[in-house]
């Protein structure tokens, strides 16, 4: 967010730097789930049949 920005709305709460902190930090969990995706597809697998059986629960 630039200076002129952050000047003209006060009440925007965003905190200059905490995304230098978080980016690295979602980038290496969805890598971490990207191997693991390939490595066991079998978590996958289980993700997708507890989404579903939850939202058929949801339903039913």
């Amino acid at each position: 967010m630039t200076q002129h920005v952050r000047d003209k709305e006060p009440e925007t709460a965003v905190e200059p730097g905490r995304g230098r902190l978080l980016e690295p930090l979602c980038l290496t969990l969805m890598a971490g789930a990207g191997v693991l995706f390939v490595v066991h597809p079998e978590f996958y697998e289980a993700g997708v049949h507890l989404f579903a059986s939850r939202a058929a629960s949801l339903v039913h």
